[in-house]
């Protein structure tokens, strides 16, 4: 571990135990500057002179503070959180610390409800000088995406069900987008998962496609189904007459990927297709 120059509001600090208090121990930065970690997470190991990492966030009284444990994001990060409080002036997420991520009312799309799942981003407010969620994302993209080609495979995240699809945050930087008639498996809002671009709009919008395309996607398609197929005793009854619907839901493919892929294992002399089904070959 290396000790930080600076202390750092809303990330992973790593900081030197300089002294004890009946209040807790005071930890420093390279530049001598200190915060105070609460007696609440203070461990009989955190000796003098030894570096610990912490969360440094504001307490209620807006003091830089010090934690051991660790939010569900940190600073210009993405998580679902749950609306614990409402107030006049806004609302309050839990994030897994001791004082709840305030979101104002103008960073709000809707009124929040306590109880409500709500997709926010972690940032910082520049006129109260403290850490705050917000629903509106739109002017957190990078509008010029670089580097990202047709077919490159990215990391996203799912942040929202529209009429068009599913958005996403592609890469932790850029806005992205799955077509609803292009998803043919589960999908839920807050998980990360492998997607591949499709275009690139002028916008600086991506649209996304879950599969690979080309022979890498033919591969996965050809494993989904050997892999169920085993797990089914080597018999399943689908064929290429099945309904779309029915392979979506089984196999988690478009109905053009399922006919592929059981040409493919034909060919492969992996399964043979009849009338009443798919079947091992041995």
């Amino acid at each position: 571990m290396q000790q930080n120059q600076h202390l750092e509001l809303g990330r992973i600090n790593c900081l030197k135990v300089d002294r004890h208090t009946p209040h807790g121990i005071f930890l420093t930065a390279l530049d001598e500057k200190d915060v105070l970690l609460p007696q609440a997470y203070v461990t009989d190991e955190m000796k003098e002179e030894t570096l610990l990492e912490v969360f440094l966030y504001t307490d209620s009284e807006d003091r830089l503070i010090a934690t051991t444990l660790k939010p569900k994001a940190m600073l210009d990060e993405y998580a679902l959180f749950e609306v614990v409080d409402v107030a006049p002036f806004g609302a309050f997420v839990d994030w897994g610390l001791a004082k709840d991520l305030f979101v104002p009312n103008m960073f709000q799309k809707e009124k929040f409800k306590i109880g409500d799942n709500r997709f926010l981003k972690v940032v910082y407010d520049e006129k109260t000088h403290r850490l705050v969620g917000t629903e509106k994302l739109g002017d957190f993209f990078d509008k010029r995406p670089k580097g990202l080609s047709v077919n490159k495979e990215v990391d996203i995240l799912i942040i929202a069900r529209t009429p068009l699809g599913f958005k996403c945050v592609v890469e932790e930087r850029y806005e992205g987008l799955i077509y609803h008639n292009e998803i043919f498996e589960a999908i839920e809002i807050g998980s990360r998962r492998k997607a591949y671009v499709k275009t690139v709009r002028k916008d600086g919008c991506i649209d996304l496609k879950l599969q690979a395309g080309g022979a890498k996607q033919k591969d996965i398609s050809c494993e989904k189904v050997l892999s169920l197929l085993k797990k089914s005793g080597g018999v399943m009854p689908y064929n290429y007459k099945s309904d779309a619907e029915l392979i979506k839901d089984v196999f988690a493919l478009s109905k053009k990927e399922f006919k592929r892929s059981l040409t493919a294992l034909q060919e492969s002399q992996d399964i043979e297709v009849k009338d009443t089904g798919i079947y091992l070959k041995s």
